[in-house]
């Protein structure tokens, strides 16, 4: 069916999901690729010093995400939006949306950009055995109460951000595996997920918790995973995406997610030993675990899930790609100052000199630098000091400094992954990776050496969150038995162009003699802190 057609006919998938930066929409057709998008910009602000969106700007955005959907169909087909098949919402994951019985919001919205609850945080970690972040609802939830907030006594439904649009469309107060594993963690056995039981009841018998008489289950949303059915379209729910009324309700939709969850989707690392990597201006590892972890690693390693439920661990670093950006860009301000850059773009900076760095010594001339624009809690770091060092006799060519500023920015990463490799023995088959540290052949070396696996690049990289939660609403309705990995390996990805890297041993012995430096250099670092 062509795309027209189909859109008339309202068997297109819907993908939405809320960013950091962007809300972002799209319209996929019966072979799973984008036909129609959409999206809006936005920023959180700092308000009595907590990170927030209002919720009068949630709305907003997700109206006019939707409207520029509409208005990409009618300029390339001719036609208006009226219905679709089914649809998803997802969302950055975390955070605390709390709410009173008569649904207002009792606190603004705090995203998981909030780094105030310590103390739960901690309490909650030892209490579980099990690492509780301090952006998990959870911790947000506890520290409220530790804190003796007015709000508490109120409270009748907690949600994240994807759980409470979904709620706002459907009526259906569910969630999605994903994102429910970082509110609480959970316990997914023979097809179904609950919140972990012992955990729940540790939790409610915690004498703090115990006095408002609070049971999980009941506050936080009905953890569902993906192909389960989660609502349909309301008539408010379809004038609160479409205020012009033309959307018809009625409409199914999937169990909604976290941004984790839909970026394993889109690069099909849902499989037992697969993981993803995103590598942009922060980077982390995710991967599908086929055993639990013997210890716990708070601070280094969380536990999530995938949207059908399996364990996965996740490394997260603060830091990844902003240093050597701002260094490409002093290159670039150098060369238009000497009058030789005229014609040449940013992207070509970056291209050619990352290309230049597979001539670099073995021993990158005895270079090291740390890319801590900010804090690194996986080398126990609270703030952080961009640095660049050599000894008076280092090799200080462009090459040997380019793949320094390459590999620090796998550094902390490694730190982590050293551990599910070294003293977890967790074995990864693949891993593909996405974002700004993928745009060069070198990036995916590096990344394939610092990993010790083969990493991959997908042609389908660049269609993230949104993408990947309209691939589970299209899975939603059943996919003729088929599991998740199944449909993602069989129906999406069988056919998809990728670009695979393996370890090479120049470059993997190369990484290991940087990265033996970059641990012994960390007290440089830390004195840069103490004296700048």
């Amino acid at each position: 069916m062509e795309n027209k057609s189909l859109i008339e006919s309202g068997n297109a998938v819907l993908g939405i999901e809320f960013g950091s930066t962007r809300i972002k929409a799209v319209l996929i057709n019966e072979k799973y690729e984008p036909i129609a998008n959409g999206s809006y910009t936005w920023e959180n602000t700092l308000e009595n010093g907590i990170w927030t969106y209002p919720l009068s700007q949630i709305e907003q955005g997700l109206q006019s995400c939707y409207a520029a959907l509409k208005a990409d169909v009618q300029k390339k087909f001719g036609i208006k939006l009226t219905k679709f098949r089914c649809g998803g919402i997802s969302a950055m994951m975390h955070g605390y949306l709390a709410f009173d019985e008569h649904e207002n919001l009792l606190v603004p919205f705090r995203t998981w950009r909030n780094t105030i609850t310590g103390e739960a945080s901690k309490k909650l970690s030892d209490l579980f055995n099990f690492p509780v972040p301090e952006r998990w609802s959870i911790s947000h939830f506890y520290q409220a109460i530790l804190n003796k907030e007015n709000h508490v006594s109120k409270i009748a439904n907690i949600y994240t951000l994807s759980a409470y649009i979904h709620y706002k469309l459907t009526g259906e107060k569910v969630i999605g595996a994903g994102d429910a594993s970082g509110m609480f963690p959970i316990l997914c056995k023979d097809g179904k997920a609950v919140y972990n039981p012992e955990m729940t009841a540790k939790y409610e018998m915690i004498p703090e918790v115990k006095s408002f008489g609070f049971k999980i289950e009941k506050i936080f949303p009905k953890v569902l995973i993906s192909g389960e059915k989660a609502g349909t379209l309301t008539k408010n729910g379809a004038k609160f995406l479409d205020p012009t009324g033309e959307l018809t309700d009625g409409i199914p939709f999937c169990p909604p997610e976290g941004d984790a969850g839909t970026g394993m989707v889109a690069t099909n690392s849902v499989a037992d030993g697969t993981g993803n990597i995103s590598a942009g201006t922060s980077i982390f590892s995710m991967i599908v675990l086929e055993k639990p972890l013997k210890n716990v690693y708070p601070g280094i390693i969380d536990i999530v899930t995938t949207p059908d439920g399996k364990h996965v661990a996740m490394v997260h670093a603060n830091n990844c790609t902003g240093e050597h950006n701002y260094w490409i860009n002093l290159f670039k301000e150098a060369a238009d100052t000497l009058g030789i850059g005229d014609g040449v773009g940013t992207g070509e900076y970056f291209d050619k000199l990352i290309m230049k760095s597979l001539d670099a010594d073995k021993d990158c001339g005895g270079l090291l630098a740390y890319n801590y624009l900010s804090g690194e809690s996986i080398t126990n770091f609270n703030s952080g000091r961009p640095l660049f060092v050599r000894s008076e006799n280092a090799k200080f060519t462009i090459a040997n400094f380019m793949r320094v500023q390459m590999f620090t920015s796998l550094g902390a990463l490694r730190v982590g992954m050293n551990i599910l490799y070294d003293t977890e023995k967790v074995t990864v088959k693949s891993m593909t990776g996405t974002g700004g540290y993928f745009k060069t052949e070198a990036g995916l070396k590096y990344m394939a050496a610092a990993m010790k696996t083969n990493v991959s690049a997908m042609e389908t990289a660049g269609e993230g969150g949104p993408w990947g939660i309209a691939l589970l609403a299209s899975f939603c309705p059943g996919c003729n038995g088929k599991n998740l990995t199944d449909f993602l390996e069989k129906d999406v990805f069988s056919s998809c162009k990728k670009t695979t890297s393996v370890p090479e041993k120049d470059l993997e012995e190369s990484f290991n003699i940087f990265f033996e430096r970059y641990m012994k250099g960390l007290e440089i670092e830390r004195a840069a802190i103490e004296n700048l």
